[in-house]
């Protein structure tokens, strides 16, 4: 009887644990109910149970806050490391015997994600029956850990220094404008021409900002300014392809409108950085098997 109840005990610390570091990553009891689909009286019992079990406070709270005491972020390091080693144990048990399962919650990209990501997402569905997919079409930077993501993939020449990501592929940026625009405004031949051009840029900032190049090896910040800005890319093509402006868009969404011959590309001597497209992953934690097959499976079908 005292062996059963050790075992009881020893399963519910690892709940225990797992909640703990949820809400310290998170920073929010409600964030956390909510991703359990849980009361948030739930959690905060959960959270007062383990710090009766240890003796120790491990969470400051007030109304509007939450933070680690000097033993919860110590707790916390060694919960990972062990809940860390206990995914990676059982992962390597199962990985070789048995298909992906579980829920996988996604952010992709709107137009990447509708026009590239999503028959790739199909097949991965048709291939992994176990698999449960949650996906979010969205331009906006996820926060992974508030929302529950598992994964999210970004198009981006710059990441974030705290980002843990893994690069999956690259498209490249285009330069565009419509030949009516061109007949009646002309076309730059240098990047610095865009000063005397109206440009439609990808930003919720105000219509001011750079587009750079690289000339003669150095990579150059161009000032461009328009009455016209968007937070999503295929709107400021389509403004482009009526004669609006001039747009600065990914290859993959260029393509179409070039075929189409509403947009040419212009200043083709002038390249600007790629763009990565990346997952990116909510911590440093041991990655589920489902997430590498997931991973593997998008950079397979990009590369190709």
């Amino acid at each position: 009887m005292q062996l059963f109840v050790a075992k009881y005990e020893t399963m519910d610390k690892f709940k225990l644990m797992q909640t703990f570091v949820r809400v310290a990553e998170t920073g929010s009891f409600t964030a956390v109910a909510t991703q359990m689909g849980v009361p948030r009286s739930l959690i905060t019992r959960q959270i007062a149970g383990l710090e009766a079990q240890l003796r120790v406070k491990l969470m400051t709270r007030s109304t509007r806050s939450l933070s680690l005491t000097t033993a919860g972020s110590a707790y916390l390091e060694k919960c990972r490391v062990i809940l860390n080693l206990v995914d990676a144990t059982e992962s390597n048990l199962v990985n070789d015997q048995f298909a992906p399962i579980g829920q996988i919650r996604i952010s992709l990209p709107l137009s990447f994600g509708i026009q590239k990501l999503m028959p790739i997402m199909m097949e991965f569905a048709k291939e992994n029956s176990e698999i449960k997919l949650a996906m979010d079409f969205s331009d906006r930077h996820s926060n992974l850990i508030e929302e529950g993501l598992d994964i999210a993939i970004r198009i981006t020449s710059k990441l974030d220094s705290t980002d843990i990501v893994r690069k999956l592929g690259v498209c490249k940026l285009l330069t565009l404008a419509s030949p009516g625009y061109l007949n009646l405004h002309g076309t730059p031949l240098t990047p610095s021409d865009l000063r005397h051009h109206v440009c439609l840029d990808y930003s919720l900032q105000p219509s001011i900002s750079t587009w750079s190049y690289f000339q003669k090896g150095v990579l150059t910040d161009v000032s461009v300014e328009g009455r016209l800005v968007a937070n999503n890319g295929e709107a400021l093509a389509q403004a482009a392809s009526v004669g609006l402006g001039i747009a600065r868009q990914p290859d993959f969404i260029a393509e179409s409108f070039i075929k189409r011959g509403e947009l040419v590309e212009i200043l083709n001597d002038f390249q600007g950085p790629d763009l990565g497209i990346y997952a990116v992953l909510p911590s440093n934690r041991y990655i589920p098997h489902r997430i590498s097959v997931l991973m593997e499976y998008i950079s397979k079908y990009l590369s190709s």
